[in-house]
């Protein structure tokens, strides 16, 4: 059975250890439930798939690890990501949840849904820690090793869309969470 995007990211929050966490799109609805601490960052602008990126640029600026939470509509726009996390040698996890949907603009069924494999993808950018977990059970088994380690690495988790989802809104004001995120990270 596919797991719930909550489920995921529930599995995510007890292994997160102390990484600051960037979430996107659908992510942000659900992350606040289980995290809020000044670590988090819930980036909804309108740049979709640029969430790896400022958590590479969080990563390198502050020497700590940063997970990015991605869905895979914004990983398609953005493939570029992979390689260029792959380059850099900065502690970051790219996440991405894999529902076969654009979620947070209407469920539109994202191109190659079902067929693309970004373990694969994340593996062939160069990237040396690729997990995949179709399962809830298969995720909870990998978890540790996977958020454990050094960076870059990619999760990829298969979860269920929910259809007619709309963007959500930043849990707490952009303006505030660039203030905490910058004193937790000390920069």
């Amino acid at each position: 059975m596919v797991m719930t995007a909550r489920e995921a990211l529930e599995v995510l929050a007890r292994h997160r250890g102390d990484k600051a966490v960037v979430t996107s799109m659908t992510a942000t609805g659900i992350w606040p439930a289980l995290s809020d601490t000044p670590l988090d960052f819930a980036y909804i602008p309108s740049a979709m798939g640029h969430g790896p990126g400022l958590a590479l640029g969080l990563a390198l600026a502050s020497g700590r690890g940063v997970i990015a939470v991605h869905g895979d509509g914004g990983t398609l726009m953005n493939l570029g990501c992979l390689v260029t996390l792959a380059s850099n040698p900065a502690g970051v996890w790219l996440v991405i949840l894999d529902n076969g949907l654009y979620e947070v603009t209407g469920g539109q069924v994202v191109a190659g849904a079902g067929r693309t494999d970004f373990a694969a993808m994340a593996r062939a950018a160069g990237i040396g820690r690729v997990y995949s977990c179709g399962t809830l059970a298969e995720w909870e088994a990998a978890a540790g090793a996977a958020m454990g380690g050094v960076g870059p690495a990619v999760v990829v988790l298969k979860v269920e869309g929910r259809l007619g989802q709309k963007t959500p809104k930043p849990p707490r004001p952009m303006a505030e969470q660039v203030a905490r995120l910058r004193e937790a990270l000390g920069t």
